[in-house]
């Protein structure tokens, strides 16, 4: 087993990455060196990634995911009295005043393909 190190700066982290693409072509035995090897250096390299390129929080919303769909769909608020109700009851969903009840996310669930994980805020 080759010697491992702390990642410190880019040049590690470079060297790093390319050593640990080596050992994944190699698809070493579980539990071996190679693969100890592999587990570790895979660890190092999601430490030193955390804390030099931190992955954003997601902030999307369930209104944001409802007009996404809306444009790839070409819908407009007409087309949504369908999964929301009425026109009124669209209008405060998409600007955000009125909280999505369980029947509209059923139906927009199973309209729309929308997961239904995704709708609720909780």
């Amino acid at each position: 087993m080759k010697s491992i190190k702390l990642i410190a700066d880019e040049q590690d982290y470079r060297e790093a990455l390319v050593r640990l693409s080596e050992l994944m072509d190699l698809e070493p035995e579980v539990e071996s060196e190679q693969d100890l090897e592999l587990n570790a250096l895979a660890l190092l390299l999601e430490a030193y990634e955390a804390k030099h390129y931190p992955f954003p929080t997601n902030d999307v919303t369930a209104l944001d995911i409802i007009k996404f769909k809306m444009e790839q769909n070409d819908l407009n608020a007409k087309d949504m009295v369908a999964y929301l109700g009425s026109p009124s009851k669209v209008s405060e969903v998409l600007s955000g005043k009125r909280r999505l009840s369980l029947t509209m996310i059923k139906k927009l669930h199973y309209g729309l393909g929308i997961p239904a994980d995704l709708l609720l805020e909780i």
